[in-house]
């Protein structure tokens, strides 16, 4: 997201460059390369997003290896002699977590009407009315009553799967100053083959590409406060950044506290994203999500065999949460280098750090030692930001309206292709590159994005090296 600029200089015909008294950049600041503080890895080829944290010991990275076998290896349907890894289902999206967040990165969206969607879910919900307030406060949503919060594609034999996604897409051309088109594709959804009868007349879908996995235990250890010290609801700056945080339940509190991840800022902790996630995506119980995602109009689901009470073990939760609380993330590249300089300079010209906020110190009693006391370049404020039409979903969860998303951490951002074979950006993967990711902005954020369109072919190829440098 960008922060808008002071569109009263153009107002006044006065010259950007003579007036801007953003700050310019000729070196880089002390530390700057190392995004993660000490547990920054110096990895940059296609495992860069699967190291362990660098300060990590070699005792701890025996337990992260642990954590990663449960997270990279499949699950199988119950009954099965893999009594460890059975419970699969009856309805899922994978069978392992590592087939939606490849090789711990960014998913992407199916081919053009390809029935495939692996590495992108689709949320479904209905309208909710006040008579609704108890589970909206508790869930975020109201679950389309056939189908549940969540369209799950696959099943064990005897379930028939809910239903298979295809996205086809809409153009337009976007146009710089200089002349420069761009072509943003728009995303259509049709869901097919449904299983259960017909999905709610106003049901919202929301699709979603699985986020890149690094550095999660190190946002989570941001402090409240230091958060909630970016939030401006009302603007009383007046600047039109009006960033302000989702309030969701933590199940282990069983209270509403403040939400940091997801696309929507609709988890709490981590531990509550990843048993969500095995329950959702996977179908596997545990004991914060205690129950499989079968409706009433679901009998076989709710009937199946299922691995035991829960499916996946309080040990394994934990080994899983260790894992994904300690991938490192990869230094930057090359943040002395001219041109990255002056793209960090337009960066900031933008005003992209009043969303995008580059860096954090993470609190003293962090839920593991190696986390605390970290200086951190995230990029990422964690609040919610109202991006307009062009990228609403039109879907509320808790607090976040159907325009409003979390500012999505920048850092890695660079190695995506290194990593996952593609450059596709956005919640659910509309943009194909980093500058359609940039065109796609609105709301808030749109009057910066009128700055950009104002940079010429040199001045867009320094800001893509900058984001390209994190």
């Amino acid at each position: 997201m960008f922060a808008p600029y002071r569109v009263a200089l153009l107002a006044l015909g006065l010259s950007l460059a003579a007036c801007d008294q953003t700050p310019r950049f000729t070196q880089s600041e002390p530390g700057e390369a190392l995004s993660a503080g000490s547990a920054t890895v110096f990895k940059r080829d296609h495992n860069a997003f699967s190291m362990p944290a660098a300060n990590l010991s070699p005792s701890r990275r025996l337990d992260f290896s642990v954590g990663n076998s449960f997270f990279r290896n499949p699950w199988v349907s119950a009954p099965a002699t893999t009594t460890a890894r059975d419970g699969l289902g009856p309805l899922f999206n994978t069978n392992g977590c590592q087939n939606c967040h490849i090789k711990d990165g960014r998913g992407h969206p199916p081919q053009p009407d390809a029935l495939s969607s692996v590495s992108m879910l689709v949320r479904l919900s209905i309208p909710a009315g006040s008579e609704h307030a108890q589970i909206i406060e508790r869930l975020g949503v109201l679950a389309e009553p056939t189908y549940g919060g969540q369209l799950q594609d696959m099943a064990n034999p005897g379930v028939a799967p809910e239903g298979k996604v295809r996205v086809s897409y809409s153009t337009q051309l976007v146009n710089f100053a200089d002349g420069q088109q761009v072509e943003l594709r728009t995303p259509s959804l049709e869901i097919s083959q449904l299983g259960y009868g017909d999905l709610h007349p106003d049901t919202l879908f929301s699709a979603r590409i699985a986020p890149p996995m690094i550095g999660l235990g190190l946002l989570e250890a941001i402090p409240e406060a230091a958060i909630l010290a970016n939030a401006d609801p009302d603007d009383r700056d007046g600047d039109g950044i009006s960033g302000r945080a989702n309030r969701v339940w933590d199940r282990e509190q069983q209270g509403t506290v403040l939400g940091r991840f997801g696309w929507k800022a609709g988890h709490p902790t981590l531990n509550q994203q990843n048993a969500e996630a095995f329950a959702g995506d996977m179908g596997l119980t545990s004991t914060l999500v205690a129950h499989d995602n079968c409706t009433a109009a679901q009998t076989d689901c709710r009937n199946a065999p299922h691995g035991g009470e829960p499916e996946v073990s309080d040990n394994l939760l934990a080994s899983v949460l260790f894992y994904t609380r300690n991938l490192g993330v990869p230094a930057r590249r090359e943040v002395d280098a001219p041109q990255v300089l002056a793209g960090k300079s337009l960066f900031y010209r933008a005003g992209c750090q009043g969303c995008h906020t580059p860096q954090f110190t993470t609190a003293s009693d962090a839920a593991e030692p190696e986390l605390a006391n970290q200086v951190i370049r995230p990029y990422s404020d964690l609040l919610l930001h109202d991006m307009g039409e062009g990228l609403a979903d039109h879907r509320p969860e808790f607090l976040a309206s159907g325009s409003e998303w979390r500012t999505p951490p920048l850092w890695g951002i660079g190695l995506t292709e290194t990593v996952n074979g593609h450059t596709q950006f956005l919640h659910d993967g509309r943009a194909r590159n980093l500058l359609e990711a940039i065109l796609w902005h609105g709301g808030e954020a749109d009057a910066a994005k009128q700055l950009v369109l104002t940079f010429d072919a040199e001045e867009r190829a320094a800001l893509l090296a900058f984001l390209n440098s994190l």
